[in-house]
């Protein structure tokens, strides 16, 4: 770094992106809390350990085997040539944005003086990757086993969910380029896999017990602890504004990489390399939060856990366009899907006898999926992308945001890579004994050892004394 601009515009962004990882840390906090909120208290210990080893399990599984997958994956393989080097396979040759250079043992992967960048954007999406497995860990509360949780943390963690985004938040994806495809902020590629992947799960892991009567009503197993639930939520909105800015490049000059020749424009970015604000995003994220808390309010009559839930359902529905959208507009789409997300949770609870512990499905699931399909009708027209890449709605350009190309894309995200994969893994472990806890722990509790171990301790002490 011998330019001083360069030099300057490095350092930046790499101080720029730690601080991003810095608060995200904050969701997985608020995960935390809000899962041991809503949880009894015979198994507040292990819901809180269950959540906090996925940490290790995934960031491990991120550093071995994830990351390549993101850079190797944007063609599909076999789907659309890449802009790179122009092959469908892949990629893993010598280009630029190669899978080649993120092995573990590449010198992009340790302590390198000339490189400023990959770690800071490794751990960036490594948070991304523990916000996937948080979300499933709050739906299969109180019933499943730690093997269980770990082996499905490490499957949407570091493969599925980083398919997803190789394919349609990666500026060479393949749905970009054929379909349309625009999730700038994240409602499909984390929210609607993880909760479609937590609705696979759920089929097969059934409901907790006691949690329908015999002629199959729903009884409310309400959170235990609603303060840890308000601060858990609100440390979630906390880290999501973080997570917004780090799916952002915060300072990219345009003009070459447009083939604009002499032309300098410096400008933030999407995770499409396409221009956007950190001023816009900021009035359309506190909009879409405050229409998601006004709808939740009202329809769930002042309940203060789905009031909560929803300004996060809101802010979840209005991200695939919040680079885009007028605030007023992403107020309206995140009330939408707040009320979406409310009647398909109570829905499909009466209907299929589906036990969500903290709604997971319904926050992140549907309202992310209506946040894809409300986007390809508000932003018709709209390029998904500043390339040129050649798609197949007109055979010259890239394709432009769509109805049809959103709807397709939240099918993939929800139900292809989300619930499919979910309940063949739950299937498997099923199978094999390891799924779900004995009904005597479920009913003593999974922290019962731990509770009579502190009561004989207690008895030791008292006695002594």
């Amino acid at each position: 770094m011998t330019d001083g601009l360069d030099a300057l515009m490095v350092i930046f962004t790499e101080f720029y992106y730690w601080i991003t990882v810095v608060l995200m840390f904050l969701i997985h906090v608020g995960f935390c809390m809000y899962e041991v909120g809503a949880s009894r208290y015979k198994h507040h210990q292990h819901t809180l350990m269950k959540n906090t080893m996925l940490i290790p399990l995934v960031t491990v599984t991120w550093f071995l085997f994830g990351w390549w997958i993101y850079w190797a994956f944007p063609t599909g393989p076999g789907l659309a040539p890449s802009i790179m080097n122009g092959s469908t396979a892949l990629i893993t040759d010598e280009s630029t944005f190669s899978a080649k250079w993120y092995v573990p043992n590449s010198s992009l992967m340790a302590v390198n003086l000339g490189d400023h960048i990959s770690g800071v954007f490794w751990a960036a999406f490594l948070l991304f990757s523990w916000t996937a497995a948080s979300i499933v860990s709050g739906a299969v509360i109180e019933r499943i086993t730690t093997f269980a949780f770990g082996i499905l943390a490490i499957a949407i963690g570091s493969v599925f969910w980083t398919i997803d985004a190789a394919w349609g938040w990666h500026f060479d994806g393949w749905m970009l380029k054929l379909l349309g495809y625009h999730d700038a902020y994240a409602s499909g590629v984390i929210h609607a896999i993880a909760g479609g992947f937590a609705l696979g799960i759920l089929v097969v892991l059934g409901p907790r017990l006691g949690k329908f009567t015999s002629s199959g009503e729903p009884r409310n197993i309400g959170p235990r602890n609603p303060w840890l639930v308000t601060v858990g939520l609100f440390l979630i909105y906390t880290g999501f504004w973080g997570f917004y800015a780090a799916c952002n490049i915060p300072i990219f000059n345009l003009g070459p990489e447009y083939g604009m020749e002499g032309v300098t424009y410096f400008t933030a970015t999407n995770i499409y390399v396409t221009p956007t604000t950190l001023s816009g995003i900021t009035f359309n994220f506190l909009m879409s939060l405050s229409g998601g808390l006004l709808a939740g309010y009202l329809i769930s009559k002042g309940d203060p856990f789905w009031t909560y839930s929803s300004g996060l359902a809101g802010i979840i529905c209005a991200s695939a366009g919040n680079d885009l959208y007028h605030p007023i507009q992403a107020m309206i789409i995140a009330m939408i899907g707040v009320v979406v997300a409310y009647k398909m949770h109570f829905w499909v609870e009466r209907k299929f006898k589906i036990d969500d512990a903290v709604g997971a499905v319904a926050v992140h699931g549907y309202a992310g999926v209506a946040g894809l399909i409300i986007c390809g009708f508000v932003l018709n027209g709209y390029p998904s992308s500043g390339y040129s890449v050649g798609a197949m709605w007109d055979g010259a350009t890239y394709a432009a945001i769509n109805p049809l190309g959103m709807f397709i894309g939240a099918i993939i995200m929800f139900v292809v890579l989300g619930f499919i994969p979910g309940w063949i893994i739950a299937k498997v472990l099923h199978g094999m004994g390891k799924l779900r806890i004995p009904r005597e722990v479920e009913l003593a509790g999974l922290d019962f050892e731990i509770m009579e171990a502190a009561k004989n301790d207690e008895k030791s002490v008292a006695s002594s004394s």
